[in-house]
């Protein structure tokens, strides 16, 4: 499960690069991305255990060499084939991440598994990069906050598409179920608050802050933002593993 997070992850952190312009913010921010995204390759690999196939350590291999190709072409001068790379690191992670699905044995179809990984790939991607991106402004203090009230943006929809999805698993799910005999009841709540109610509000609060270019305490909101991001996603997996049902 723990592998599957990572992959959403990195999935969505190269789906967030796709949002940003290189004309106004530094390659330096591009590298970094890719680095992390090696980095939760590797940590997926670690973790995939009885879920990688041999064509899941192929993808995976192809996914870490690709983040560690980008990571080059970012750092080249007017970095050529940049916009290539993220597409390629993308779908290698994409492919990387279906291949795992394709291998888990648990409960549920794996058309809603993927539609779960690609909305949690969106939010847990967006809602990091926002953070990372409100972070750079640290070392580039002069840069336009338009790519920061984009990546806020792109956020929040991301959190409306996961409320949809998850309603939708929700509605598909009680009706063979009862909420109130199941011990899920105890859990939805801290899915719902912190996983989707929780970063809409410290969304719109980073917005208003970024709006006046106070953009290190729109990061601090966003780093809470991310945490709760986090915690919801676990809480969900939890959930889909005791009911096979996006919740």
């Amino acid at each position: 499960m723990t592998a599957i997070f990572c992959l959403r992850l990195a999935a969505g952190l190269m789906a967030g690069l796709i949002l940003l312009s290189p004309a106004q913010v530094n390659p330096r921010f591009y590298r970094a991305q890719f680095w992390i995204a090696f980095g939760l390759v590797v940590a997926a690999a670690v973790l995939a255990d009885e879920l990688a196939s041999t064509a899941v350590w192929v993808a995976l291999v192809a996914s870490g060499t690709m983040a560690l190709v980008g990571s080059v072409v970012w750092a080249l001068e007017g970095a050529p084939g940049g916009r290539l790379s993220i597409a390629a690191t993308a779908t290698a992670l994409t492919a990387s991440l279906a291949l795992v699905e394709w291998n888990r044995s648990d409960a549920g179809s794996l058309q809603w598994r993927l539609v779960g990984d690609a909305a949690s790939a969106a939010l847990l991607g967006t809602a990091m990069t926002a953070m990372l991106l409100g972070h750079f402004y640290l070392i580039a203090p002069g840069m336009s906050v338009t790519p920061l009230l984009r990546q806020l943006a792109a956020t929040t929809a991301a959190v409306a598409l996961h409320v949809v999805v998850s309603a939708l698993g929700l509605l598909s799910w009680t009706a063979d179920h009862r909420l109130t005999d199941s011990s899920i009841l105890w859990w939805l709540p801290l899915r719902w608050g912190l996983g989707f109610a929780g970063p809409l509000v410290l969304l719109w609060m980073a917005w208003r802050t970024a709006r006046i270019r106070s953009t290190q305490s729109a990061t601090g909101i966003l780093y809470v933002a991310l945490i709760f991001c986090f915690l919801g996603e676990l809480t969900g997996q939890l959930l889909w593993s005791n009911t096979g049902a996006l919740l």
